[in-house]
C-alpha cells in the first residue's frame, strides 16, 4: 500500500522542521516502527537508562504508557497510524525534551497522592498534543503573543516589514504530534498552545537546525530542574494560520485576521501567559 506520505506537500512552511525525516520515509507502505526508530539520535535513552525506540503496539501487552517507556525506552507504535507518526518525528526533531517529559509524566503520577492528573502533567500532555515553542530575543514581542496583540504578533512578530528591526521577530518550533496531524487537513483555526521563551543574541544567531538542537538540550535541563511551566496557564494559544504564508488558501487579509472565533482578545480577568528565559 502507499503510505500517503508522497502525497504531502512538504513546501508548506509547517513542515519545515520535519522535511528531512518525512523526505527519509516517503516509499511504498506506511513507515514500520523499526523505520521511524531509525530517525533517533545514537545512543537516546529513557531517564530509566533504556534504550529508546518504537515497538509495534500489537506486541506490548496493556500497560501504562508512559511508565513504559521509562523502564524499556519501548515507544507503543500503532501500524499504519497518522498520530503515532507524528508522535515519532518529533521523538527524532525533541528528543531530550521527550525523555524530560516522560521522565516528569511517571515522577508527578508516582508522587500523586490522588487519583487524578495533577496541573504539570495536564501541561505536559498539552505541549505533548498541541504544543510549539515561540522564541526570540525580544522579550516585548513575545509578550505580545501572551496579550494576544495579533496585529503586531503577525505584522512585526513572525515576517517583519522591510527595515523592521529583524531582532523582534519571533522563531516557531513545532512540537505537538497531534497538532502536525492537523496539517494532513489545514484549517483556519487550528491553534498551538505555545511556550514562549526568550533567548539571547548568540544563541539565537546561529543556524536554525543548530538553535533546534540547543533548544532541544535548553528546554529538558530546565524542565527536569523545576524552570519551566506549572500548569496549562503557562502556554499561551496561537492561531497559526494567521503566521505570514501559513494559510494554504494564501488570503490572510483584513477580514482574515478580523474574525474574533480565531484571534480572540485576551479575556478580561485571564493572566498573560508568563516568558521563560533560557540560556543558549
Amino acid at each position: 500500500m502507499e503510505s500517503g506520505l508522497a502525497e504531502l506537500d512538504l513546501s508548506l512552511p509547517f513542515w519545515e522542521d520535519y522535511r528531512p525525516a518525512l523526505q527519509r520515509l516517503t516509499g511504498p507502505g506506511f513507515p514500520t516502527a523499526d523505520a521511524l526508530s531509525a530517525l533517533l539520535p545514537a545512543g537516546l535513552r529513557s531517564h530509566g537508562g533504556r534504550p529508546v525506540r518504537f515497538v509495534p503496539a500489537s506486541s506490548i501487552p496493556d500497560v501504562s504508557y508512559e511508565s513504559h517507556i521509562f523502564s524499556t525506552g519501548q515507544v507503543s507504535t500503532r501500524a499504519e497510524n497518522w498520530h503515532d507518526l507524528f508522535n515519532a518525528l518529533v521523538w527524532s526533531r525533541f528528543p531530550r525534551l521527550k525523555t524530560a517529559m516522560n521522565a516528569l509524566h511517571v515522577t508527578d503520577q508516582d508522587g500523586s497522592r490522588t487519583s487524578g492528573r495533577g496541573r504539570i502533567r495536564d501541561a505536559l500532555t498539552l505541549l505533548d498534543e498541541s504544543g510549539a515553542i515561540v522564541v526570540s530575543t525580544d522579550r516585548d514581542s513575545l509578550d505580545c503573543v501572551a496579550h494576544h496583540d495579533w496585529g503586531a504578533v503577525y505584522t512585526s512578530g513572525f515576517s517583519p516589514a522591510p527595515g523592521a528591526n529583524k531582532s523582534r521577530q519571533l522563531s516557531i518550533f513545532l512540537c505537538g504530534h497531534a497538532l502536525l496531524e492537523k496539517f494532513l487537513r489545514p484549517y483556519k483555526s487550528i491553534t498551538a498552545q505555545v511556550l514562549l521563551v526568550a533567548v539571547d543574541e548568540a544563541g539565537s544567531s546561529s543556524p536554525r537546525e543548530q538553535l533546534l538542537d540547543r533548544l532541544d538540550h535548553a528546554l529538558a535541563d530546565a524542565l527536569m530542574a523545576g524552570r519551566l511551566f506549572k500548569s496549562p496557564a503557562d502556554l499561551a494559544p496561537l492561531p497559526l494560520m494567521g503566521i505570514p504564508g501559513w494559510w494554504p488558501p494564501g488570503d490572510q487579509d483584513e477580514a482574515f485576521y478580523g474574525d474574533k472565533d480565531v484571534f480572540r482578545p485576551l479575556g478580561d480577568r485571564a493572566r498573560p501567559a508568563p516568558v521563560f528565559s533560557l540560556p543558549l
